[in-house]
């Protein structure tokens, strides 16, 4: 992929990349043309890692940010993601470069960004990336079981429903509190409890709904 931005591109994967075990991400980001995803106005600093408004008081991702979740999450080929919170649907575009467009399936509470997302995913190439305008803590039965869901907005808790739609042994990854916020890794045992562990402190927007 040659751009004007490219340079930029592959100095954001250079500073994430000492936070990252897997290769495949630095890869994916390294394919997924940021700038596309962030408002016009905004493109001077869409590989500088930091969060940036996206419009409906929304936000994208802090690259590293993303980054740590697609490597903690560790997808793959085949696999079915579930996403809360399309946003600008950059996170999504990430998760479609490591398990394939099909495999991803995303909700978002606003439809003005929902449309926004689905028109620039597909511009882009990733036309089976399957978005749905919705309340996140509802989920998306209709495609489940999922391997794994992740949510790019912060919760109280894992929803009921999401976590019924992971499968037995699936990973769910959210930045869980409602002041301070713990990224927090789960591993779906088979009597339904989650196996939990945090990973940090972070900073994200509300779940809406």
């Amino acid at each position: 992929m040659s751009d004007s931005y490219e340079a930029s591109r592959q100095r954001m994967v250079e500073t994430v990349a000492p936070r990252v075990d897997d290769d495949r991400v630095l890869e994916a980001l390294e394919a997924v043309p940021r700038h596309e995803f962030v408002p016009p106005d905004r493109r001077d600093s869409a590989y500088a890692d930091r969060p940036l408004p996206i419009g409906d008081g929304q936000t994208i991702s802090a690259p590293h940010m993303v980054a740590v979740m697609a490597d903690l999450l560790a997808v793959g080929p085949g696999d079915d993601v579930l996403e809360i919170g399309t946003g600008c649907g950059y996170h999504a575009a990430v998760t479609a470069e490591l398990v394939g467009d099909e495999g991803v399936y995303t909700v978002e509470y606003s439809e003005e960004l929902a449309d926004r997302a689905r028109d620039r995913l597909a511009a882009l190439g990733y036309d089976d990336v399957s978005v749905r305008v919705g309340d996140g803590r509802e989920g998306w039965a209709e495609h489940a079981p999922y391997d794994a869901a992740y949510f790019t907005c912060a919760a109280s808790s894992f929803p009921d429903p999401v976590v019924e739609q992971v499968r037995t042994g699936g990973q769910l990854l959210a930045p869980i509190g409602t002041g301070r916020q713990t990224l927090v890794d789960a591993t779906k045992r088979p009597d339904g409890s989650l196996e939990r562990t945090e990973r940090g402190g972070v900073r994200f927007v509300r779940m809406r709904g």
